[in-house]
């Protein structure tokens, strides 16, 4: 039985974590601080800076227990309902242990379950709170949502935003009409500028398999999983997911719809295909009930991805669907782990059956 938060309301206290990049607490992010801050004020929130969330990119860096640290007394605080990630990284795992093994903290999460929401590597602090039983939200962030450097927040992701305000049942995830090109700069010159649109012209495509599918989401960034499972990036990380047993049982892979997205990155598609192959090679692709893909960012590698998918899946009853906004697209939507989902993969609908707050 999975933990969920309660809805937001006017006066709530909101933490702000740097869980894995600290670029938020360098001179060049000010103006983004500033506005985020703003824009939080203004839906009458209360921004909390956790004690080391702006020490700068290479304290935390060096220090993972700091971040563990910020994120345990955001749980641990009754008066904070919810967390927000300034952006995200590579090496947030390194958190998992320090939280892990601490107790207080295992059982703030289990006995005071809070908002969660960020995306990209912060895909490894969801796994592990999702292994402790609280439903989080692969969404929005600080740096590139809440600090949008043009005079508002992108209007698809603001509604999205809006969701942590109401404990609304039963809706539809739905294409945005319009996405945005990443900008080329995020300096202080941008401030008031609109982002290059353009406009949606796929929608959702479904590349394999048929039929009407429920399940419970489950997934990420999928260059952070494929890290986790053989330690691509450093080494250590299925270490420390085998020895905390983060990742889901046979049993509970069947349970499943994965979602899965391509970072800013901008993986080749030799290097998807490698990444695919191995979660592929783990049964969990025919284990699970359907896949979910984000849009590719910038529409980069589209074409090429879709191809990708086809080939990975062609021998398998999996569904996939492709071209969802959230993750590294822009704009983007939330994405409510463990709750229970449909997907209507011949009509290319996703729909959330179940409320996702309190």
């Amino acid at each position: 039985m999975m933990n969920k938060p309660q809805k937001l309301n006017k006066g709530d206290k909101i933490a702000i974590v740097s869980l894995s990049s600290g670029i938020l607490g360098m001179p060049y992010c000010e103006h983004e601080l500033k506005i985020a801050l703003k824009r939080l004020e203004e839906m009458k929130l209360v921004p909390i800076l956790m004690p080391n969330a702006l020490k700068g990119v290479d304290y935390i860096k060096d220090h993972p227990e700091a971040r563990a640290a910020d994120l345990k007394q955001a749980f641990m605080d009754d008066s904070i309902k919810g967390i927000i990630c300034a952006i995200g990284g590579d090496d947030t795992y390194r958190t998992i242990p320090y939280l892990m093994e601490d107790e207080e903290f295992v059982e703030a999460v289990k006995n005071n379950p809070k908002i969660f929401t960020g995306f990209s590597d912060t895909t490894n602090n969801h796994l592990m709170l999702n292994k402790l039983g609280l439903s989080t939200f692969y969404g929005p962030c600080i740096i590139v949502d809440l600090a949008e450097l043009d005079n508002d927040m992108l209007p698809y992701t603001k509604e999205q935003f809006y969701k942590f305000f109401s404990n609304d049942s039963d809706y539809e995830i739905t294409s945005s009409p319009i996405w945005y090109k990443e900008r080329k700069s995020f300096g202080v010159e941008e401030i008031g500028t609109p982002r290059e649109e353009q406009q949606e012209l796929h929608g959702f495509e479904t590349l394999n398999g048929s039929g009407i599918v429920k399940g419970k989401l489950y997934g990420g960034c999928i260059e952070t999983i494929y890290a986790d499972f053989t330690g691509a990036r450093y080494g250590d990380e299925p270490k420390i997911f085998e020895k905390y047993k983060i990742f889901p049982t046979e049993e509970e892979w069947k349970e499943k719809i994965l979602f899965l997205e391509t970072s800013e990155e901008k993986p080749t598609p030799e290097k998807l295909e490698k990444m695919l192959l191995e979660l592929k090679k783990r049964k969990i692709l025919s284990l699970i009930k359907g896949v979910i893909i984000g849009k590719p960012q910038d529409e980069q590698y589209y074409e090429e991805y879709k191809e990708i998918y086809k080939k990975i899946f062609k021998d398998l009853n999996t569904p996939v669907i492709y071209n969802v906004n959230f993750g590294h697209s822009v704009p983007r939507c939330i994405i409510p782990y463990n709750a229970e989902a449909t997907v209507d993969y011949d009509n290319r609908r996703i729909f959330i059956n179940s409320q996702i707050l309190e």
